[in-house]
Formats: structure tokens, sequence, C-alpha cells
């Protein structure tokens, strides 16, 4: 039976994880609202020590770990990072395994954080398959998986702890393995009804939109520059979260991700990861969703060095 998440221990970590990851800045951006037409509040989770939002569900996590048991767990960069950022201050051992061809620049942070790392597999989901086999092998050793685990979502949630007074009638949300779109809907559903809480994937990575379609377990394949969302096998737990707490799941092209990453640049003066922006690609490729006051997550700024090429080069886009 999947454990659920609690909005009580939401609220509790809306208070109790470190000051430096929450009540990130939020507002209605002027250009990017004038660019669609109608108001589009950001919610900036790149401008936090571990630039992104991931440090909140690991904080509150971590909170339940004995000061001796090592962490193990699989990361394509950010929850990693968050990871290893909290097991440091607590002196707790933390071993991360990612894919072979993870993003080197989340790969070297995460060993300036203290994790230890392991790289093996051609995806992010071949390493999850090598850290649980590891955990397995390690007696004493816990396990954690991004999207399973109830205080991860419950961590993330306070993000929706901190928008859900904003009057939002729709919120847009990155979806990789769910933990996230989870908490934030739960908070949501419970104390801002009116809002549509809306997932977004990457279309080159749908398995968790099939999934939610279909209600039940689809994987697919990925090949999405979008690394921080790229899931292959969605998580059970997630997705059962998932039919409580979202009211629909978009699909976006490369293309669109693209083009938002450079609207969000030469709009709101803001440098993302892919990942981040698919709550603007879901506005360009959906014009039906640019109505009433319209909130989204920028999650990260831990882009690679092919996407920083692509931010300093690319010429200014066309905002008419």
């Amino acid at each position: 039976m999947t454990p659920s998440i609690d909005l009580a221990n939401i609220e509790q970590a809306a208070h109790s994880i470190d000051s430096c990851i929450r009540q990130t800045p939020q507002y209605v951006d002027p250009s990017l609202s004038r660019h669609f037409g109608t108001d589009i509040l950001i919610k900036i989770e790149s401008v936090n020590v571990l630039r992104s939002f991931k440090g909140r569900g690991a904080d509150f996590f971590m909170k339940s770990v004995e000061s001796n048991q090592p962490v193990v767990t699989a990361s394509a960069g950010n929850f990693g990072q968050a990871i290893a950022w909290a097991g440091a201050a607590r002196g707790i051992d933390v071993r991360v395994f990612a894919a072979e061809n993870a993003n080197p620049r989340k790969i070297d942070r995460m060993r300036a954080l203290g994790a230890r790392i392991s790289l093996e597999g051609h995806d992010f989901d071949a390493a999850k398959d090598a850290a649980r086999e590891f955990a397995e092998r390690h007696s004493g050793a816990r396990f954690v998986e991004d999207g399973r685990d109830p205080a991860i979502s419950e961590g993330a949630g306070t993000i929706g702890y901190e928008l859900a007074g904003e009057n939002l009638d729709t919120l847009l949300v990155p979806v990789g393995n769910g933990a996230l779109v989870s908490g934030v809907g739960a908070w949501f559903k419970a104390h801002s009804p009116k809002t549509r809480v809306i997932g977004v994937v990457a279309g080159s990575a749908p398995s968790m939109a099939l999934s939610w379609e279909q209600g039940a377990q689809v994987c697919a394949p990925v090949s999405t520059i979008a690394d921080g969302i790229a899931i292959r096998v969605p998580v059970p737990a997630a997705l059962d979260w998932m039919k409580e707490t979202v009211d629909l799941v978009v699909k976006v092209s490369e293309s669109s991700i693209l083009r938002a990453l450079m609207l969000i640049r030469d709009l709101a003066g803001l440098l993302l990861e892919p990942a981040a922006a698919v709550g603007i690609a879901a506005l360009i490729e959906n014009p039906e969703l640019r109505s009433g006051r319209v909130g989204t997550i920028f999650t990260g700024s831990n882009f690679s060095t092919e996407i920083a090429a692509v931010l300093r080069d690319s010429p200014s886009v066309n905002c008419n």
C-alpha cells in the first residue's frame, strides 16, 4: 500500500527545513505576462545554495536518518547534490549512483558537496538499479528513491505552501519522478482547490504522462535535453499520488523547451536548465492555458556546458 503524503508534515517542513532553501522569490513577471497576454507568476528555485528545489525534500527526509547510517541513492544530478548537502550537514555518508553519461557539472558538484560517486548504466534508471543493488549488498545502508518516500514529496510540497496564497487559476509543474508535483498538488488540492495543477513532461521522455493517462506504469525511451525530467521507469508510489493531485499532464517538444529557455533568458533575465523551463514551453504550445493567473516553478539552473553554450551564443528570440 502506498503511504500517503501528510499535509501536516508539509506544514512542519515549511517551518523546519533549512532557511537557505525556503521562501524563494515568487512574483508576477511583467515581461512574460505581456508576452503571453495574462499574468505569469514565477517561483524561482534556482537562487538557493543548491540552485534547485531538491534541497527541500532532501533536508526534510534526512531528518529521519540516523547519523551513523549511510545513504545510497541515484540521481541525474540535482537530487544527488541535495542529499549530499543534507548529509554533509549531519555527518552522514552519502553515495550517489549516476548514469555514465550524466551531466559532468552535476557530478563535480555532487563530489564537491561530499558524496561518493559511482557511474553505472546508460541512463538514470539503470543507475538507480545499480544503487538499489548496492544498498542490498551493504547491510545497514539506507536506499532512498526520489518519488517513493513521502518525506521527499512533503519537503517539495513546501513550494505549494508558499504559493497557495497567490490565487492562481493554473499551476504548471515540471514532472520528473513526480515528487514535486505530488507534494505541491497535495497542498493545493487542500488549500487552493480552484487551481488547476498541470504537470509538464518532455515529449521525448513521456513515461510519466503516459502512465498518468493510462492509470498504470508505462515505461518509455528517453531522448531529451531536459535531463532533470528524463524518466524512463516511473515510480509507482508517485503515480498513485498523482492520481489525486494532478488535473492534467501535457507533453512539450524539444524545440519548445529550447525556445522557452531563450524567452526566460531574454524576458525574465534568468538562465535555467531545460527541465526548469517546461512550464513556459507548455504555454508556448498550448494557448488555451494562457488565461487567468498562471504560475510555474523554475526548478533549477544546474545546466550542462552544452546548454551553457546555447544560452550564451543564441541570439535574442522574437518575442512578438
